[in-house]
């Protein structure tokens, strides 16, 4: 093959700012991408997708859908025929969702960010569970290659499908680096929030049902009366269920949601939190977890194999799911905070962009190497 590898990029499923890690992942890993990789990516999108992200917009050759908004029928319409008749002079196509549609003859890249459907479907739709298996199954026998955020969701896709590992790689985040905000910066946003010299520890993560918001409200109850609890990210579907807790414990003064927020105002409440706390039950990666690492805010997580993976002894891991024992956690992570910071800093070096740009371009390679399927 001479010249650069054309690589097909299907981000038609992404909705800027309403498909939270994956899309941080996705865009991240093409940020990371080394301009000397051998690999040239087209890719296809939603019409918002170059406001969301005009660097990648200008970096790379950008085709949106002639569709003015999300409607998800028509995008897996276009995924399945629109997208085909575009990129049919591609080299390979990576498909980030999740899912190959049925129409290609392609090599393909299958970004698999988890498998939560399998463990949790009552978090799910019935219309999306039915989606979802019925597809991925298909989708993991149709790619080439399998690209997945971590060790755990790898070995998650090879029990699940029976995948040949050699065709299942890990290609993992790459977090760019998160410098904490100075001082004055980090007094002036927690003064806006009402927390002024109040301690707190923090917690980013739309409401869904899996992210265990209620155990942090229980926490509560076993937290010195002056700690309040922030709460970074929009609402899910658990959003109702959390708001009836908060007010059925009388928590609700000591409970901040200041909601999405600035990039720049989200790391000066990570950088100025006692810890970032996340008793989520399940994740494909957890990169609030690298982001809290890198601003030296002591991590408290739940005993989830993807999150025990990110956080290796730099963190404090929590094997029960009770409030006592959050409270308990968070009082030993204040207590080690610098230990725990200097720790936390050295280990966010394994997830830079530039490892997880250098995984993705190693994958493309290998899909190419392999060929499109017999």
């Amino acid at each position: 093959m001479s010249g650069p590898l054309r690589v097909a990029v299907n981000l038609t499923w992404l909705a800027p700012g309403r498909v939270g890690g994956s899309e941080q992942y996705l865009t991240r890993q093409l940020a990371g991408l080394p301009l000397d990789s051998g690999a040239a990516p087209e890719l296809y999108v939603q019409r918002t997708f170059a406001a969301a992200h005009p660097a990648l917009a200008a970096r790379y050759t950008t085709v949106a859908m002639p569709f003015p908004r999300d409607w998800r029928a028509v995008r897996i319409a276009a995924e399945h025929t629109w997208l085909p008749v575009r990129a049919r002079d591609v080299d390979i196509v990576h498909h980030g969702g999740g899912t190959v549609p049925f129409t290609g003859s392609h090599p393909v890249l299958l970004t698999v960010h988890d498998l939560q459907y399998r463990q949790f479907p009552h978090y799910f739709s019935a219309a999306r569970l039915a989606y979802l298996r019925r597809m991925m199954p298909r989708s993991a026998r149709r790619a080439t290659v399998i690209a997945t955020p971590s060790a755990y969701v790898r070995s998650t896709v090879i029990d699940a499908f029976g995948t040949d590992p050699d065709r299942v790689l890990v290609v993992t985040h790459g977090v760019p680096p998160h410098a904490a905000p100075d001082v004055e910066h980090r007094r002036s946003v927690s003064e806006r929030h009402g927390l002024a010299d109040r301690p707190f520890v923090v917690y980013p993560a739309i409401t869904h049902p899996h992210k265990g918001h209620r155990l942090l409200i229980d926490m509560l109850d076993h937290l010195d009366g002056d700690h309040a609890l922030v709460l970074l990210g929009g609402e899910g579907a658990a959003e109702r269920d959390l708001q009836a807790a908060i007010d059925a414990a009388g928590v609700a003064n000591r409970v901040i949601r200041p909601g999405r927020v600035s990039d720049v105002d989200r790391d000066a409440l990570v950088a100025a939190a006692a810890a970032l706390v996340f008793p989520s039950e399940y994740e494909g990666f957890g990169a609030p977890l690298v982001e809290a690492m890198m601003l030296g805010t002591p991590v408290v997580c739940g005993d989830h194999p993807a999150m025990r993976e990110v956080v290796g002894d730099a963190g404090i891991v929590v094997t029960e799911r009770s409030g006592e024992a959050w409270a308990t956690a968070v009082g030993a992570a204040v207590g080690s905070a610098d230990a725990l910071a200097a720790a936390g800093r050295e280990r966010a070096l394994a997830f830079t962009l530039e490892r997880s740009g250098e995984a993705l371009a190693a994958a493309y390679r290998t899909v190419a190497s392999i060929g499109a399927p017999g």
